[in-house]
C-alpha cells in the first residue's frame, strides 16, 4: 500500500527505492532520509554513479557477462583458457566464482534457469549461443556451474542433451554444495573445492 510522507518528492524517492530487490517501504524510507541528512553531493554522486553505470555497461557478445564496451575483460584476457567454459545462471555467479580464484577458463551466462512454472523456457536463455560457441570455438570442456535446485538440474540436463553430439566433455560441480542452495550463497571455500573436484555430468544423479 502506498504511503504518504507529506512530500511528493519523498514519496516518489521511496517508491523508486522500494522497487529494488529486498528493499521494502521501511528500508526505502530509511535510505531516503539518510540521503537527506547527508550533504547534497552524496546524493548527486550516488545518482551520477547509477546513471553512468546504466549508460556505460552492456553485455559481452561472447559470454553475456557485463562489459564496459565490446568483449568483456575475461573473454579478452590472454591468460584465460578459452577451451574451458563455465556455464552460470547470471552475472552474480561469475563474480562469486571469480572470488574463489579456482577457475582459469571463461564463462557463459545463461541469463536464468529453465522454469516452466515461471514461464522460462530454453528459448528464453542463452543456450543456443552456448551450443554454437562450443561447436565453432573448439571448446574442450563445459562446466555446468548451476545452483543445485530443481530448476538448475533441469537446465543442466537440457544443456547436456543439446551438447551430446559435440566432442566436448561436460562436467558439473562436485555435490559438496547443499541441495536447494543458490550458488551466490555458497561460501568461497566450498565453491572452490566443488570446482576443483568437478565430475563428469551424469544423467542418473550419481
Amino acid at each position: 500500500m502506498n504511503q504518504s510522507y507529506n512530500s511528493v518528492l519523498l514519496d516518489t524517492a521511496v517508491a523508486e527505492l522500494s522497487k529494488l530487490p529486498g528493499i521494502g517501504h521501511k528500508t526505502a524510507l530509511r535510505l531516503a532520509l539518510h540521503l537527506l541528512r547527508k550533504e547534497p553531493e552524496t546524493a548527486y554522486a550516488l545518482g551520477s554513479a547509477i546513471i553512468e553505470m546504466r549508460k556505460g555497461i552492456a553485455y559481452c557478445p561472447v559470454c553475456h557477462n557485463i562489459s564496459e564496451g565490446g568483449v568483456c575483460q575475461i573473454c579478452s584476457s590472454p591468460r584465460r583458457d578459452r577451451k574451458t567454459v563455465c556455464v552460470v545462471e547470471n552475472v552474480k555467479d561469475v563474480i562469486t566464482i571469480e572470488r574463489t580464484n579456482e577457475h582459469s577458463g571463461v564463462y557463459h551466462v545463461l541469463g536464468g534457469l529453465i522454469s516452466p512454472l515461471d514461464g522460462v523456457s530454453p528459448s528464453d536463455l542463452e543456450i543456443e549461443s552456448l551450443v554454437k560457441r562450443v561447436g565453432e570455438e573448439g571448446v574442450e570442456e563445459v562446466i555446468l556451474a548451476l545452483s543445485p535446485t530443481m530448476e538448475g538440474d533441469t537446465t543442466n540436463f537440457y544443456i547436456y542433451r543439446r551438447l551430446a553430439d559435440l566432442p566436448v566433455k561436460v562436467t558439473m560441480l562436485a555435490r559438496g554444495l547443499s541441495i536447494g542452495n543458490e550458488l551466490e550463497y555458497t561460501d568461497e571455500l566450498t565453491l572452490g573445492r566443488s570446482i576443483l573436484n568437478r565430475t563428469l555430468f551424469s544423467t542418473n544423479g550419481e
